[in-house]
């Protein structure tokens, strides 16, 4: 289906807590050792589901953000003097 998520198959929570991601996801999102994941639960309200997001990606998406806002702020700040 399109629209459906991608499965990648299972993994197994090892002893001490550790998962090992399945080859084919670390080659398609090119997660290399040593990169650094965040872990998160989701989507909001959803305490059943968990999300990997690497590090660099989420740090240059609020970057994106930071930039926007900055912007926003400005145009606020102009129209709140006027």
């Amino acid at each position: 289906m399109k629209n459906s998520p991608q499965v990648y198959g299972t993994v197994t929570i090892g002893q001490r807590g550790q998962v090992v991601i399945p080859m084919k996801v670390r080659k398609e999102f090119k997660i290399k050792p040593g990169d650094q994941l965040i872990v998160m639960a989701g989507p909001p309200g959803r305490k059943d589901m968990i999300n990997f997001l690497p590090v660099e990606r989420v740090s240059s998406m609020l970057n994106h953000f930071e930039e926007h806002l900055s912007v926003l702020k400005k145009e606020i700040s102009k129209s709140s003097s006027q």
